[in-house]
């Protein structure tokens, strides 16, 4: 018997990492360096909040929504099931191409259309709004996507974030799937404590039990 394997979904925030065109890229500022003779080492990080695995608050999309500090976290943390789509790049994942029973509220969709976190391509898979509210209908509360965004990268309305708000669900977008088979899982996606913030970095990792 062995305990919970664990996959970090998660793609490495350096100063490499892709952000949407216009937004702050990390980048890391060190301050003292033990390797120079300093007593200790001490780093400034700047960053967009919307950098690698991140979780949107409602802020970010309805202008009296939460911020990320008024989120429950029992959103980010509990069984979620990952899925497998096969989209064409710059499409929609339609509520057609959901499997029969989800029975997680928390979902994860693969589509392998943002394939190199370090890169940006605007052609990534986005989600029709009529499948986020199928999957509120469905029960699921959180929806997580392997792209930076539930809208496409050209959208200027936002209408699956706006069903998304419409529904209460929470967002984890730019995570990285690209080794994880689909099937069940638990997710650990905790925002930080970050007040009147419209979204927040996570460690973004899986786990499962096996035997």
């Amino acid at each position: 018997m062995t305990g919970p394997r664990m996959w970090d979904i998660s793609p490495a925030v350096t100063p490499k990492l892709a952000v949407f065109p216009g937004d702050t890229p990390p980048s890391r500022e060190v301050l003292m360096d033990m390797k120079n003779g300093d007593a200790l080492t001490l780093s400034t990080f700047r960053s967009t909040v919307h950098v690698g695995a991140h979780v949107d608050a409602p802020s970010h999309y309805g202008v009296d929504g939460r911020t990320i500090e008024q989120q429950p976290l029992d959103l980010y943390v509990g069984a979620c099931r990952v899925i497998r789509v096969d989209v064409p790049r710059g499409d929609v994942i339609t509520p057609d191409m959901l499997p029969d029973a989800i029975d997680e509220p928390r979902v994860l969709f693969a589509t392998g259309s943002f394939p190199d976190p370090t890169s940006w391509n605007d052609d990534f898979v986005a989600f029709e709004p009529a499948c986020i509210h199928a999957l509120a209908d469905r029960g699921v509360r959180l929806v997580g996507i392997d792209t930076p965004s539930v809208d496409r990268a050209t959208s200027k309305d936002l209408p699956s974030h706006a069903a998304v708000l419409a529904r209460d669900m929470a967002i984890l977008e730019g995570i990285v799937l690209t080794d994880i088979s689909a099937g069940p899982y638990e997710l650990i996606a905790l925002p930080l404590h970050l007040p009147g913030f419209d979204a927040s970095p996570v460690r973004a990792v899986l786990r499962t039990a096996r035997d």
